[in-house]
């Protein structure tokens, strides 16, 4: 199945996800479920009206394919803020609260390098995660 990249970014209390690989779609919406299906809807009209005009649809966009979004620092802080919080994201990642909370409300913009290490902590909790069983 071919994947199509979706870029999700948090601005004016309103999120937007648009494609890498293709132009003239758009999803905006409150809510990170809401933008996924705003985009989705988009890129359904867009090929039904591409096709009805008669306009050949790219090959990426023929058959079967799936969305795998990816989200500005932004974005991930105000959507996940609610299930991990900054004191517990300072602790694995070794960044100040304060500067997460500038992150999260764009007030500043982190470096690649800050980027890599909030992203690399979260791959680490997401791995230890899934190797915890229960007994």
């Amino acid at each position: 199945m071919k994947k199509l990249r979706a870029i999700v970014e948090f601005a004016d209390n309103n999120y937007t996800a648009y494609l890498k690989e293709f132009d003239g779609c758009v999803g905006i919406s409150e809510t990170i479920e809401e933008v996924k299906d705003s985009l989705r809807k988009s890129l359904e009209l867009h090929i039904e009206l591409m096709q009805e005009d008669g306009v050949k649809v790219p090959k990426i966009l023929q058959g079967e394919y799936d969305i795998e979004y990816s989200y500005d620092l932004a974005s991930f802080l105000q959507v996940y803020g609610k299930i991990i919080s900054k004191a517990g994201l300072e602790k694995i990642s070794g960044i100040n609260q304060k500067q997460l909370w500038h992150y999260a409300n764009g007030i500043s913009k982190p470096r690649e390098s800050t980027k890599k290490k909030i992203e690399q902590s979260i791959h680490q909790l997401g791995k230890e995660l899934i190797e915890m069983t229960f007994v």
